[in-house]
């Protein structure tokens, strides 16, 4: 047989900023797929709304309301599991923000608080699961980069910086932990329909701007991220390790 297989029955997945948007349709792919889902947001009331679709799917849903920025709230997830006997054998790093300021108004507590949001937290959790996928004979890691990390955008050059880190970290951890049977991977998407980037959408300008570079001159939409998602966590992607796949409709060929 040459055809791996691309279920997760019998997995548990993580997924920070699971309560919408990204997060949330790939929370519940993952379900589709087969998996168990342990899912991470601030909001609870989002947590619940998620839990609901993922249990119609038919598997389980673990609520961690959590900061992602809070070393101790993190640490405290996985200790949770530990005493609970969850053993998490995916993890997605999707938890993230943007302040789109100019380089020059860029105040530290922007910094701080975008470089928290999206490298370092995600850093925490590759570290806590990591650790415990070493111990339990591997597993896979996913952190949701952004093309942004890979050329330059209007986005803002503190989000690009972090987006970047992430693509840079996924190889080192790739290098690190490959020989533990960890993969560490990373998929960096372009623009896509989500409740973050409506606003931005909506402006027609901006909308043609976006599609004038898009290679299939349209923007995402959230099946075409959940399959890519699947893919790299399910054992179909077992020898795909240190890599970013960049689901952008071909953007990111010709820059923008």
């Amino acid at each position: 047989m040459y055809l791996p297989s691309f279920s997760l029955k019998g997995k548990t997945a993580l997924v920070t900023g699971a309560g919408r948007g990204i997060g949330q349709a790939i929370a519940i792919g993952y379900a589709e797929a087969g998996a168990d889902v342990v899912i991470v947001s601030r909001t609870q009331s989002d947590l619940e709304k998620t839990a609901q679709l993922i249990e119609s799917v038919g598997t389980k849903a673990y609520l961690f309301e959590a900061d992602v920025t809070n070393k101790d709230q993190v640490k405290g997830i996985f200790e949770t599991l530990d005493l609970e006997q969850i053993n998490v054998d995916i993890l997605v790093n999707n938890a993230g923000m943007n302040i789109r300021s100019k380089a020059f108004d860029v105040s530290d507590e922007e910094w701080d608080t975008i470089m928290h949001t999206n490298l370092r937290s995600a850093f925490w959790f590759s570290q806590q699961a990591g650790q415990r996928m070493k111990e339990s004979g591997g597993g896979k890691i996913i952190t949701i980069s952004s093309v942004a990390g890979h050329v330059a955008l209007r986005t803002g050059v503190v989000y690009a910086s972090t987006k970047a880190a992430i693509i840079q970290m996924t190889k080192n951890l790739a290098l690190e932990w490959g020989q533990y049977g960890i993969n560490v991977n990373s998929i960096g998407p372009w623009y896509f329909k989500t409740p973050l980037t409506e606003k931005l959408l909506a402006d027609k300008e901006y909308l043609q701007d976006i599609l004038d570079v898009t290679p299939q001159k349209r923007v995402g939409e959230l099946p075409d991220l959940v399959g890519p998602a699947v893919f790299l966590a399910s054992e179909a992607a077992d020898y795909v390790n240190g890599q970013t796949l960049f689901v952008d409709g071909g953007m990111t060929i010709q820059g923008f």
